[in-house]
C-alpha cells in the first residue's frame, strides 16, 4: 500500500447497520479506522450513525443507503467513500440475507430469489466496484463472506442460503486468480456461527423440527459478534497476503472447546426467539 498517503484508513463494510456488519464496523473504529457503512434501511442507518458517532466521533463514521444488487448504488458507495475518506483500504462484501429453514419445495420462491440476488450478485457486483476502484488507487483489499455452505456443508432447511455462500467460495477464488498479479488482495472471511438476528429469524421462521436436528451444535458453537469481529478486523488489518481466509472457528479452537466445561453449560441464544423454540 501507499504509505505516503497519509488519510486515515478507511473500510467499507456493505449491510454494516447490524449483525455481523455492525460488529465489524464497531470492531474497526475501536481499532481507529474510518468507516463507511451501507444498508438499505435508511432510517436503521441514521440510528446506527448516530450510536457510532457518539462513541468514536463524528468524523470517523459515514453512511450510504444501498441496494446491492444495483450496480449505481454500489458506484454511489465507492466515490461517497472516497470523497469522504479519500482512500478504501478495505471493502468488506458482508450484506447477505438468509432462506427460512424450510424444505426448498416449501419455500416461497421470492425467497430463494432474494438470497440469490443478495448473496450472490450483490457480492459480485460490490466486488468488481471495490476492483476496479482499488486498481485506480493502486491498493486494497476486498473480502466476501463466508457462510453455512462454503466448505460443502449442509442442513435440512438451508439450500438456498447454503447455495449461495457455495457459490461465494468459488467466486472469490476466481477474483483471486484474476487479480493475483495486480496489488490487490483478495480473501474470504469466516465468521462461523454468530448471534445475529439473521441466524435467529431463519431458524424461527422454518421447521422447528430442522432447529431441533442442529440446535445441539449451534448452541456449542455459536458466539457473540463483539468477539468474532473483533478478531477478523485485527486479522483484516494484519494481513499481507492474497487469497488468504480469515477464519474464527478453526478445528483448533473448536477442539479446544470440547476440554472447557462453560462451553457445555452456557446457553448462547438466551434471550432471542431460539430459545423458546422446543
Amino acid at each position: 500500500m501507499n504509505m505516503q498517503n497519509k488519510k486515515p484508513s478507511c473500510v467499507v463494510i456493505t449491510g454494516g447497520s447490524r449483525g455481523i456488519g455492525l460488529g465489524l464496523s464497531q470492531a474497526f473504529l475501536t481499532l481507529g479506522w474510518s468507516v463507511v457503512i451501507s444498508a438499505r434501511d435508511l432510517q436503521n442507518l441514521q440510528q446506527v450513525q448516530k450510536q457510532l458517532q457518539q462513541q468514536f466521533g463524528e468524523a470517523k463514521v459515514h453512511i450510504v443507503c444501498c441496494e446491492v444488487t444495483k450496480i449505481e448504488d454500489l458506484e454511489k458507495l465507492w466515490q461517497e467513500a472516497l470523497s469522504h475518506f479519500g482512500r478504501v483500504d478495505v471493502w468488506i462484501n458482508n450484506a447477505g440475507t438468509s432462506n427460512s429453514a424450510k424444505s426448498f419445495a416449501a419455500l416461497n420462491p421470492q425467497e430463494i430469489t432474494n438470497v440469490i440476488e443478495t448473496n450472490v450478485l450483490g457480492c459480485m457486483l460490490g466486488a468488481q466496484v471495490a476492483l476496479k476502484g482499488m486498481l485506480v488507487q493502486g491498493f486494497g483489499q476486498i473480502f466476501n463472506m463466508e457462510g453455512w455452505g462454503s466448505r460443502g456443508e449442509w442442513s435440512a432447511g438451508m439450500t438456498p442460503y447454503a447455495t449461495s455462500k457455495r457459490a461465494v467460495a468459488y467466486f472469490s477464488q476466481a477474483l483471486y486468480k484474476e487479480t493475483k498479479k495486480t496489488t490487490i488482495r483478495v480473501g474470504t472471511l469466516s465468521p462461523g456461527m454468530v448471534a445475529t438476528d439473521l441466524l435467529v429469524s431463519s431458524w424461527q421462521d422454518g421447521d422447528v423440527e430442522n432447529w431441533r436436528k442442529m440446535k445441539w451444535l449451534f448452541m456449542f458453537i455459536i458466539d457473540p459478534p463483539h468477539q468474532v469481529c473483533g478478531y477478523l478486523a485485527e486479522k483484516i488489518i494484519q494481513n499481507k497476503r492474497t487469497n488468504v481466509r480469515i477464519v474464527w472457528m478453526t478445528p483448533w479452537r473448536l477442539l479446544l472447546r470440547f476440554f472447557q466445561p462453560y462451553y457445555w453449560k452456557r446457553n448462547p441464544i438466551q434471550g432471542t426467539a431460539l430459545n423458546d423454540l422446543k
